[in-house]
């Protein structure tokens, strides 16, 4: 099963400390040459970003900062996994990484599994699902 995990934290960004990238870096490593990390990256900061919104019937663009952002996404990782179970215990050992090398940090690694066509109540999202 192919899952996301996503890094927010409602804190004003940081930079990682060196420690915390050596140990991030080595299980990033770990886990792709396992074949198990498809992808990840961190996000710029939301001064660079810029949001796309429909309200009112009408399409916006409002260009970052975003005043209401409580939580702001720091980056993501895709694998491809067993299970659930599978999942949570990676983002476990990966925000045990922030709490040992990042002392004070406080955020939230969300694990979300892909939508898949066959399963009940999900939209099909993949259009080559259809050609």
């Amino acid at each position: 099963m192919r899952f996301m995990s996503i890094v927010t934290s409602s804190q004003p960004p940081a930079p990682p400390t060196p420690q915390l990238l050596e140990a991030v870096h080595k299980l990033a490593d770990r886990e792709i040459k396992a074949g198990r990390m498809l992808d990840s990256g961190g996000l710029m900061p939301v001064s660079t970003g810029a949001q796309v919104r429909i309200a009112d019937g009408k399409v916006s663009v409002i260009d970052g900062p975003f005043v209401e952002s409580k939580e702001m996404i720091g980056g993501y990782a895709i694998f491809e996994l067993r299970d659930k179970e599978e999942a949570v215990a990676l983002a476990v050992e990966f925000m045990q990484l922030h709490k040992e090398h990042m002392p004070g940090w406080e955020g939230t690694c969300e694990v979300r599994a892909y939508a898949m066509p066959h399963w009940d109540g999900v939209c099909e999202v993949d259009a080559r699902a259809r050609a």
